[in-house]
């Protein structure tokens, strides 16, 4: 029932070092696209003080976040929710941050788009959306690897593939969020952290 993502072990550490710089002290994080169920895991142990709310829209996601998190045993590891980002409605009404880890390439570009919505209607002014994942800039000479994987994922999925940096930039200036960070992480992939609008602009 549990599934095991191999990427897990390798970016989840990197990860939450910058998730210590941008989630607030406490409060609910939305997990958007939780898959297996191991990084929620890691993040709720690593962050007590937060409740932790996965979700997905895979049923076998669901079950093995699900099975994890019964393993695990931590208090503030909510049971999964289902959430379809380009149809559906938020599960929750409220959230003090968004985090959506490699959803954003091997989706289709209205799943984007729904957790967009979903921050606009969710957050407060000044919480983030924590977006991670390959991306491409139009000022940064996109490495190798990631023009393989794009062109593999366009391959498998015609409604896939790595999203520009920029659009993703307009597509939170139609929600009313603006980017206050962009953190080169490992293996070519970024961090991108947009906040309500009325937080510190891009940085």
């Amino acid at each position: 029932m549990k599934r095991h993502a191999p990427a897990t072990s390798r970016n989840a550490g990197p990860i939450a070092e910058v998730l210590a710089r941008e989630l607030p002290a406490e409060g609910l994080v939305l997990e958007v696209a939780s898959g297996t169920g191991e990084h929620a895991v890691f993040m709720a142990r690593r962050f007590p003080q937060l409740s932790w709310q996965p979700s997905d829209l895979d049923p076998e996601a669901l079950a093995s976040i699900d099975a994890y998190a019964a393993e695990a045993g931590l208090t503030n590891l909510l049971p999964a929710l289902v959430f379809d980002a380009a149809t559906g409605n938020p599960p929750v009404a409220h959230a003090d941050a968004l985090l959506c880890i490699n959803m954003v390439h091997i989706s289709p570009w209205e799943a984007t788009v729904g957790v967009f919505r979903a921050a606009a209607a969710l957050l407060e002014e000044g919480a983030p959306l924590l977006l991670y994942g390959p991306y491409r800039e139009d000022d940064v000479e996109t490495a190798v690897s990631n023009v393989e994987f794009d062109k593999s994922l366009r391959e498998r999925n015609g409604e896939w593939g790595l999203r520009d940096v920029a659009d993703m930039d307009r597509l939170a200036a139609d929600h009313g969020l603006a980017r206050s960070s962009r953190i080169a992480m490992p293996a070519n992939n970024l961090l991108l952290v947009y906040r309500k609008a009325g937080a510190a602009l891009q940085r």
